[in-house]
């Protein structure tokens, strides 16, 4: 059995295209969607609407829940207030219940392993969990909460919210990120040291193999995916929209728009940023 985990389709209608017609030209069997299906981009019927027909299993992302709960935040900054407003005034009624309605997590058993899917992390559905985290952080990522399906400690922990594709072993456990199909970035940057931005702006996602609903263990393997999409066709629909140039600058170049947030975060857990 071969599953495709996408993730962080944020309204990218042409990446989320691009996407499924790869995954079906790869004969996979199911899609299973991570979340933040809407946001940032503008095409958040349209993606929904692909969502709901082609996968098979959907869990809730932040912005999922964020948008849907018709939430604001930042009175004192007019300008991103204004772009919550516009992103939740553009689902309807019936798009913010689907939201709204679909599960944490979901887990099940692949080649012996029990798997956990969610958006972020077992505990909250905003966290980052980074390839800079602490070896405590990310074994708490296998661990139960109130929030997942078992109270066991999983195998194999398969999430987004990140926007990058990560792999990371400890423990005999498996950690992976399957990146974002609208979103694709890249937080290690630096002028001096950074390639082609075209390395990491196409749309990612991932590809588990192996026996499902088997509790023996047989082989498993797993593939990053990279997929070109037509980057242009997606900005023109949202030219002159607001937030555009932060989309556009992100889409372009893999680079969070407010890369300081980051570096604040990480000097918070500790890391050297004079290591950039």
């Amino acid at each position: 059995m071969r599953i495709a985990i996408i993730s962080d389709i944020h309204s990218n209608y042409e990446a989320l295209k691009s996407v499924l017609e790869d995954i079906r030209k790869r004969q996979v069997d199911k899609i299973f969607c991570l979340g933040d299906i809407i946001a940032k981009g503008y095409h958040p019927h349209e993606c929904l609407k692909l969502i709901k027909e082609n996968c098979d299993v959907v869990v809730r992302g932040n912005c999922d829940e964020f948008f849907a709960r018709n939430q604001v935040i930042n009175e004192d900054k007019p300008v991103e207030k204004e772009r919550i407003l516009f992103h939740q005034k553009e689902l309807t009624k019936e798009e913010k219940d689907y939201l709204l309605s679909l599960p944490y997590c979901y887990e099940f058993y692949m080649s012996g392993r029990l798997i956990r899917l969610m958006h972020a992390t077992p505990s909250s559905i905003n966290k980052s969990v980074s390839m800079l985290a602490s070896i405590k952080s990310r074994y708490e990522m296998f661990l139960p909460s109130k929030n997942t399906i078992s109270d066991q400690v999983a195998d194999v922990v398969i999430y987004g919210h990140l926007h990058v594709q990560l792999a990371s072993n400890l423990y005999n456990r498996t950690l992976l990120n399957c990146g974002s199909v609208g979103n694709s970035l890249c937080f290690v940057r630096n002028d001096a040291k950074d390639a082609n931005p075209l390395n990491v702006t196409n749309a990612e996602y991932l590809i588990i193999e192996g026996d499902l609903d088997e509790k023996e263990h047989t082989s498993f393997a797993y593939q990053f995916v990279n997929v070109p999409y037509d980057t242009e066709k997606e900005l023109m629909a949202a030219k002159d929209s607001n937030g555009y140039t932060n989309y556009e600058y992100e889409i372009h170049n893999g680079k969070y728009s407010n890369m300081n947030k980051i570096y604040q975060v990480w000097a918070d857990e500790g890391v050297d940023i004079s290591q950039i």
